[in-house]
């Protein structure tokens, strides 16, 4: 395994709701996901697995509560998030009309990849190698996510939000998946999104119901 040296992100929440119009996701989100945690985040369809992660990663705010992000110790301003998390999310396109390598270098205008790793280097390692040259759009599904993966993973960024990111992986990218994860992991914060998927969760310690914090039904 491959070891880097990487900064350390805490995120907590307090007292956290999120909703949208009248409808509430979730109400009183405490938690505090620590340096180098690896958290799953559990729940059917339409348990607000997504949202909470999204406001957990800074791309949401939080309808009221208090989320906060911490670097080494030091909170970072909420405009400033976005620069130390990666996501690989079902709903996050790509821009299909590039080729694979200038999604590449696209990608690592805004996002570097880890220290000593090449755009080569990771395309290679999602298999893609000899498809730079090759538009996005021409992909298959499962290349697609396996594309998605690796820019998550392999970005030096200390907080890692994955959602359901075995979707149109097949049995054999899914075990590649663990082992992406394995390799690059390190200390980072990670927290999985999952219907309860084994191999989503694989290399999780802590799992969360996110259903404790859906408000009861109006009887």
């Amino acid at each position: 395994m491959v070891t880097w040296s990487l900064e350390h992100m805490e995120v907590a929440l307090r007292s956290v709701t999120r909703s949208f119009g009248r409808e509430v996701v979730f109400r009183g989100v405490d938690h505090v996901f620590a340096p180098g945690s690896r958290t799953a985040l559990l729940g059917p369809n339409g348990s607000g697995k997504s949202t909470l992660l999204q406001v957990i990663g800074g791309a949401l705010s939080a309808t009221s509560g208090t989320v906060t992000h911490q670097l080494n110790g030091r909170v970072i301003d909420p405009e400033a998030v976005y620069r130390h998390v990666a996501f690989a999310t079902p709903y996050l396109g790509l821009y299909e009309d590039l080729s694979l390598r200038d999604t590449l270098a696209f990608h690592r205008r805004f996002k570097p990849f880890r220290p000593g790793l090449a755009d080569e280097d990771v395309a290679r390692t999602a298999y893609l190698h000899q498809e730079m040259d090759k538009p996005v759009r021409q992909f298959s599904s499962g290349m697609k996510q396996r594309l998605k993966l690796v820019l998550a993973v392999m970005s030096d960024v200390p907080l890692l939000l994955l959602d359901e990111h075995t979707s149109n992986l097949d049995a054999r990218g899914a075990a590649w998946s663990v082992d992406l994860l394995q390799e690059h992991l390190d200390g980072r914060t990670l927290v999985v999104a999952s219907n309860r998927v084994e191999v989503e969760t694989a290399l999780c310690s802590a799992h969360l119901d996110v259903l404790a914090w859906k408000p009861a039904p109006r009887g």
